[in-house]
């Protein structure tokens, strides 16, 4: 009795192997790239520029690979574009932010008032 079933055992235990051999991790919903350390370097006093330099090679990276940045990296980025002068960066920074997280409007319109004339 044994014998007839340990064929069918094997070949059972075989597929399975093959079937968790083939499948891949879950696409996550957001790519975070440089994001989290980034705001973490912030808190530790890290110029905006170098920030800024790494959150823009983050959206570079996270646009190739057909990636959405998560909620939060543009309005970062946008008040890293103020703190550094440029109203204009900040301005369509947060206006993406805006767009893509619509539930963040009410606190994105807050930081416009400030940059727009």
């Amino acid at each position: 009795m044994m014998k007839a079933n340990t064929p069918r055992l094997a070949l059972l235990v075989a597929a399975c192997s093959l079937l968790a051999a083939c499948a891949q991790a879950p696409k996550t919903l957001y790519q975070w790239e440089a994001y989290q350390p980034q705001v973490y370097e912030h808190f530790k006093g890290q110029s905006p520029q170098q920030q800024i330099t790494e959150l823009e090679k983050g959206l570079e990276r996270i646009a190739a690979k057909g990636n959405v940045p998560p909620p939060g990296y543009r309005a970062h980025l946008g008040m890293l574009y103020a703190e550094t002068g440029r109203d204009d960066l900040a301005l369509q920074q947060l206006q993406a932010e805006k767009a893509a997280f619509p539930e963040s409007a009410v606190y994105i319109d807050f930081l416009l008032k400030k940059y727009q004339k």
